[in-house]
């Protein structure tokens, strides 16, 4: 009979690509997933592996390099968000149709929060599509998703470790993975070859939005050595680590499964094979010595 276990994913912009490899180790291992609960990305991935759609989506975003990354964020600019995220949206219901929670095989949790009502906003039915929407609604960085009583935000603003909020049954492990861990970072063996190349790519059309961006607000010149992106990642990297921290004093896991936060910046989905493979790796060592000590 299979392990059950209770999953939660943590928030962490393309670090939580890590999370599909930490999925397929723990098949590969044979645990049965029979919950899942998760902040942001990992609201994202729970969603797509409870659709069944785990293997579509990681074949998708292992296409992704710097060209096809930047030619979906639609920049907007605008008060409430650099990123209108239609582009991306629309790609992201190939995956995740407007399928209602309720109607998934495995009880299902994704996190955000409202920042009119200054709470926490959990869903555990409705529309999966606008779940995940909110949820992946990063501060200044994604626009966020307007209700008639409320402003839904990146749920990483207040849990990014939904640990509380993942269902359980009898007898199940408890399996968090965050990916803002402050751990070394692991680093894979094969590196693209055309890494160098896509980066350099990728950094001129950056520039390019920048430069429009201290167009509109030429006060905004920066003097030190941190870029706006660099800056805004490193904003977001501590807040969410901070949160992660807080929920790991207060609940205690089974299993924790931690990727460095330096692993790469939130933005960097075109690292999706490398991120995979650091999941993959941090999930066999964990769950190798949690094996090891049981048999001791």
């Amino acid at each position: 009979m299979k392990q059950k276990v209770a999953l939660v994913l943590s928030g962490g912009g393309a670090r939580g690509i890590a999370h599909i490899g930490v999925i397929e180790e723990l098949e590969r291992l044979g645990y049965e997933i029979t919950s899942i609960a998760g902040t942001s990305m990992g609201s994202m991935v729970g969603g797509v592996y409870a659709l069944g759609k785990m293997e579509e989506f990681r074949d998708w975003i292992c296409t992704l390099d710097k060209r096809k990354v930047f030619s979906l964020l639609d920049f907007t600019l605008s008060k409430q968000g650099l990123i209108k995220g239609d582009k991306v949206l629309n790609k992201i219901r190939d995956f995740i149709p407007d399928t209602r929670i309720e109607e998934l095989p495995i009880p299902y949790a994704a996190v955000a929060v409202d920042l009119i009502n200054k709470k926490e906003v959990v869903f555990r039915e409705g529309s999966l599509y606008h779940a995940v929407r909110a949820s992946i609604a990063i501060p200044s960085v994604l626009t966020p998703v307007k209700g008639e009583h409320s402003l839904l935000v990146d749920g990483g603003v207040m849990n990014n470790l939904p640990m509380n909020h993942v269902h359980r049954t009898e007898g199940d492990l408890l399996v968090a993975v965050n990916v803002n861990a402050d751990v070394p970072p692991y680093k894979p063996a094969t590196v693209d070859k055309e890494a160098s190349k896509k980066h350099s790519l990728y950094q001129e059309k950056i520039k390019d939005f920048y430069n429009q961006l201290l167009k509109r607000h030429p006060q905004e010149h920066e003097d030190d050595n941190l870029g706006y992106f660099s800056l805004l990642s490193r904003t977001i990297d501590l807040l969410t680590m901070q949160m992660a921290n807080l929920a790991l004093q207060n609940y205690h896991p089974d299993i924790l499964v931690e990727v460095s936060h330096e692993s790469c910046s939130i933005f960097d989905f075109y690292k999706a094979e490398e991120m995979l493979e650091t999941g993959r790796q941090m999930a066999r060592a964990t769950l190798d010595s949690y094996r090891t000590k049981l048999s001791n």
